[in-house]
């Protein structure tokens, strides 16, 4: 049974049916779904979550598709980890980690969103899926499309780490490499997408691809007991997820599933390609538009479309905004992985050293009950920590030659 009403504009409120549509056509705003959550308080329940399955479909009422999902079936419920050596790292006693770099099946976040968009595309009638991508999304996308037996055709900026387009092209998609960055990629899309009759998931199919974010606020409250954290740190790329984490825990409480929330929600971007988190710092409401150069290259988009939200969700919590160089980038993925054993992407190096400084700066207290958002699994980003990493001793296979070198090690 669905609950979905159709869709509604974030800026005018008109609303409008369930279609693959993402634009106001009044205002321009972006839509957004809207739900029955009268109907859904009469049947969610936290007995009824915990005793479904363990993935991200145990949500289901709050989720945009019409029927049982037929496609990323296995998608979500990741860990929740109790962080306490990196949390004597970084003085914080009270420290959990949502570890998305091992969602399934890419090992990112994106699965989240892509299920769902996939699954809506296919009631839609689509036959192809596309996306415009900094790699984690391409990744996505053309394995849901392969499970789901769609074509899908994957635009990314030329400069795609490796690992992200290897991770891509395996799965049988056509990609297409755009000379210039993210943005220069998605602006291209936006023809495209006037043209080809085709699911693009950030685009005509975005109202209901952002909703599958949700589910990863949604994880965080139920695995801590039935309640929000005080903190939320948080990447930000193009903005939705910042904005879906602080919507699902208001909707667990409207729902009351969870007392109200008092999350400060922190915005986390690399110095190289900062847009909201410069507005931020700067008491602006909106942001300015920038050419990235970082290599956090997952959230290397320098006009994000949900920007304006992002920084009105910090500013309406009392969290704040920081970026980070991409040295201590490196030093945050390496902090992580020597501390907890957990290996990110750059996007979680950004993470890691921002909350280092908001710890310093005093923003995010020791005792505080701190959650930090690791979106992607490091094996995609191998090239930004290659070089600062020790190289193997090589010796003969003889034990007088491991004793020689032992006392050096």
């Amino acid at each position: 049974m669905s609950f979905v009403l159709g869709l509604k504009c974030r800026e005018c409120g008109r609303e409008y049916p369930s279609e693959p549509i993402h634009v106001c056509e009044f205002c321009f705003g972006p839509l957004e779904v809207r739900y029955d959550y009268d109907g859904i308080k009469r049947v969610l329940t936290r007995e009824l979550i915990e005793s479904r399955p363990a993935n991200m479909w145990r949500y289901r009422e709050l989720i945009p598709i019409d029927g049982e999902p037929s496609v990323g079936q296995h998608n979500g419920f990741t860990p929740l980890v109790k962080a306490e050596n990196l949390g004597k790292a970084l003085g914080l006693n009270n420290l959990y980690l949502k570890n998305d770099g091992v969602c399934y099946p890419t090992l990112s976040f994106k699965d989240r969103v892509v299920a769902v968009a996939v699954n809506k595309a296919k009631e839609f009638g689509y036959d192809t899926v596309a996306c415009a991508s900094t790699g984690n999304l391409a990744n996505s996308v053309a394995a849901h499309a392969a499970s789901a037996d769609m074509k899908s055709y994957i635009f990314i900026p030329n400069d795609l780490e490796t690992g992200k387009i290897v991770g891509t092209s395996i799965y049988g998609p056509h990609v297409i490499a755009i000379k210039g960055s993210y943005d220069d990629v998605n602006r291209f899309c936006s023809e495209v997408a006037a043209v080809f009759k085709w699911a693009f998931v950030n685009i005509n199919i975005r109202p209901f691809y952002g909703d599958g974010s949700k589910t990863f606020g949604y994880e965080i409250a139920e695995q801590l007991g039935w309640r929000a954290p005080d903190n939320v740190v948080v990447p930000v790329a193009g903005s939705s997820l910042i904005t879906k984490i602080y919507k699902s825990f208001n909707e667990f409480h409207n729902l009351g599933l969870i007392d109200k929330p008092k999350t400060k929600v922190f915005a986390a971007q690399a110095t190289g390609c900062s847009p909201v988190t410069t507005a931020i710092k700067n008491g602006q409401t909106d942001f300015k538009p920038v050419k990235p150069n970082t290599i956090a290259k997952s959230i290397a988009i320098g006009n994000p479309a949900d920007g304006y939200y992002g920084i009105k969700v910090v500013n309406t919590t009392g969290g704040w905004g920081e970026d980070t160089t991409d040295e201590e980038i490196v030093v945050g993925m390496k902090l992580l992985a020597e501390t907890e054993g957990i290996f990110t992407e750059t996007a979680g190096g950004v993470t890691i050293s921002v909350t280092k400084k908001l710890v310093e700066q005093g923003r995010i207290k020791p005792d505080e009950l701190t959650v930090l958002a690791i979106t992607g699994q490091g094996l995609k980003t191998m090239e930004a920590v290659e070089k600062t990493l020790v190289k193997p001793v090589t010796i003969e296979p003889k034990l007088s030659a491991f004793e020689e070198i032992y006392k050096n090690l």
